[in-house]
């Protein structure tokens, strides 16, 4: 991913940056297309993931559409260029004016997450004289076996509708005039290897539809959501994940109804990969028993290490000596500023390059200006070929 010329270029930047390879963004765009799209499945991709303007722009014209959770989520997907009819608007705590931009831009579905926000999305698009369509969001109970901030589908997690409440909500409809159930939608965990919790969830939607059917319901659209993982350890191995395998599950297992579409939201697994941050060695200390290269990249550029505890790779871009032991840790004044702890690098020096792999999702979206940093700026790997500068 990183060849000479390349750290040759970066060498001269200003760092920390962003550094996305266009080349393997392209590669999961073309692996979700003929593994997915072929199938005639609809991929909404997660803005939260990376709403990065270059970014959305390639998404858009792959032909996906937007899973947004906030109405300034919204307005940007629009100011992208994708089609209202085509964004899914998830969250379970929207407010007032973000049901109103949603109803304004007559989007593909609200993705309702409780018994009051139906009550009240129902109260609001009367008042603007609207039918809205929208997708209830049911709790499966499915356990996504990750960490236990990104799990979502489980009866204790604040997401989803449970399942128990149900058909007391499907036998009262007829009192939300202005809205029409159009589907139902999932979302059980991210950063999800184990595919069993798929299977899971297929077998989960196959014991729900009846509930509708039985009450004369069509569900038009299945949303199961998104949340496959993708390889931090060995990036480069597994650069573009499994999605002949992951669609493939949901064409076996899941059983559609004629004429019923099948929808996906999907983020880090496909922006995760093709994203790293490049920093740079500041200063390496020696402590009793601990050796710190202190890099200028911190927590306020990549802060799931210290959140979820992520383990992402660390390379070093400017050293082939031999290695020693390292705790990679940032310059902001906190502990919990550090990025892996006992990794074995090359011998890195003041001014060493190292490259954070596994970037693309939840890094730049998430930083911060905390100590008032200055934030760091993206480049693209199209910025650095040889005839670029002519």
């Amino acid at each position: 991913m990183f060849d000479a010329h390349l750290v040759q270029e970066f060498q001269s930047l200003g760092t920390p940056f962003y550094y996305y390879d266009l080349s393997v963004l392209q590669q999961t765009i073309d692996a979700v297309s003929t593994y997915g799209l072929s199938r005639g499945y609809h991929v909404h991709y997660a803005l939260k993931a990376n709403n990065n303007d270059r970014i959305l722009k390639l998404m858009r014209n792959a032909g996906f559409g937007a899973d947004c959770v906030s109405g300034e989520e919204i307005v940007k997907a629009v100011e992208s260029g994708f089609s209202p009819g085509t964004i899914a608007f998830a969250g379970v705590g929207k407010s007032d004016e973000e049901i109103r931009t949603g109803l304004a831009n007559d989007i593909f579905s609200f993705n309702c997450e409780s018994l009051q926000e139906i009550s009240v999305l129902n109260d609001m698009a009367s008042g603007m004289n609207k039918k809205v369509r929208i997708a209830l969001r049911i709790n499966p109970n499915v356990k996504a076996n990750t960490h236990k901030y990104i799990t979502t589908g489980l009866d204790e997690n604040k997401f989803g509708i449970l399942a128990a409440d149900l058909p007391e909500l499907l036998d009262n409809l007829d009192r939300y005039a202005h809205l029409k159930v159009t589907g139902i939608h999932f979302h059980i965990g991210s950063q999800i290897e184990d595919q069993q919790s798929f299977r899971d969830l297929c077998e989960k939607v196959n014991s729900l539809q009846p509930l509708f059917e039985q009450r004369g319901i069509t569900l038009q659209h299945i949303n199961v959501g998104g949340g496959l993982g993708i390889d931090y350890a060995e990036p480069d191995e597994h650069s573009v994940p499994d999605f002949e395998r992951y669609f493939g599950l949901f064409s076996q297992h899941l059983e559609l109804r004629k004429g019923q579409e099948l929808h996906f939201e999907l983020g880090r697994s496909l922006i995760g990969q093709c994203g790293s941050l490049i920093s740079r060695i500041l200063f390496v200390k020696e402590g009793i028993n601990t050796r710190f290269a202190i890099i200028d990249a911190g927590m306020t550029e990549l802060i799931r290490p210290a959140l979820y505890q992520a383990r992402h790779r660390v390379d070093a871009l400017t050293s082939s000596k031999p290695p020693k032991i390292y705790h990679v840790v940032g310059p902001i004044c906190e502990s919990s500023d550090t990025f892996r702890t006992d990794i074995p690098l090359p011998e890195v020096d003041r001014g060493d390059l190292v490259a954070i792999r596994s970037c693309g999702a939840y890094g730049q979206v998430m930083s911060s200006d905390y100590n008032l940093r200055k934030r760091a700026e993206a480049r693209y790997s199209d910025e650095f070929m040889p005839d670029s500068h002519s």
